[in-house]
């Protein structure tokens, strides 16, 4: 009689070359990608994102930087993640500048993870205590944004259409996160956002 294989042992012997991203030098696979071969494969398998039992959020903290904790359950076992939430550059995000899709972008990596503990794309995470190492550290000094930088301008204007629906301060936090504006800048900015917000208000 063939001895069943264990979780990691077929969850281990699955390819995910044809799913592999780059990120600089390190290569990783979607959170959704991971859960979706996952699922196939074990469909009762459970995500437990934990949360604070002191705030009833779903992050940790020190008082100074944060972190999330998300479980997989597979099979009755449960594998743990803990992630620090971090900036595109792997660094811990200061909690002052944190946002909600900080939370939610660090909780899908730790979902990854954790299913990376049961074999799934194991050998993608090999090294990464020293390659993506997660230190606090002051931010990078951030590109002026530009209107000569055709690029850069409608990819910030295709955003706030795309978005039109939120509150235009609300979109300005997110842009400053990525780039330095000045007053002419937001103004322009603003109109971009009010165009879209009527334009969209035309077609209702």
């Amino acid at each position: 009689m063939e001895k069943k294989k264990s979780v990691y042992e077929t969850l281990s012997a699955i390819s995910v070359k044809e799913h592999v991203k780059y990120k600089g030098k390190l290569a990783y696979i979607s959170w959704a990608t991971a859960w979706a071969l996952l699922k196939q494969n074990y469909p009762n398998s459970e995500r437990i994102i934990y949360e604070n039992e002191h705030t009833g959020l779903n992050f940790f903290t020190d008082g100074k930087t944060s972190w999330v904790k998300v479980g997989i359950k597979v099979e009755g076992l449960e594998h743990i993640d803990m992630l620090p939430v971090i900036d595109y550059r792997n660094a811990s995000v200061i909690n002052d500048k944190m946002t909600s899709m900080d939370v939610n972008t660090a909780i899908q990596r730790a979902t990854a993870k954790a299913i990376a503990m049961h074999g799934l794309a194991i050998n993608l995470y090999r090294g990464e205590d020293l390659d993506g190492a997660v230190t606090p550290v002051e931010p990078e000094p951030l590109p002026k944004l530009s209107k000569k930088d055709k690029e850069a301008w409608k990819k910030v204007v295709d955003f706030l259409e795309s978005q039109h629906a939120l509150k235009f301060e609300a979109l300005l936090v997110r842009i400053e996160k990525r780039y330095i504006l000045s007053d002419a800048i937001k103004k322009s900015l603003s109109e971009s956002h009010a165009k879209a917000v009527e334009a969209n208000a035309e077609k209702s």
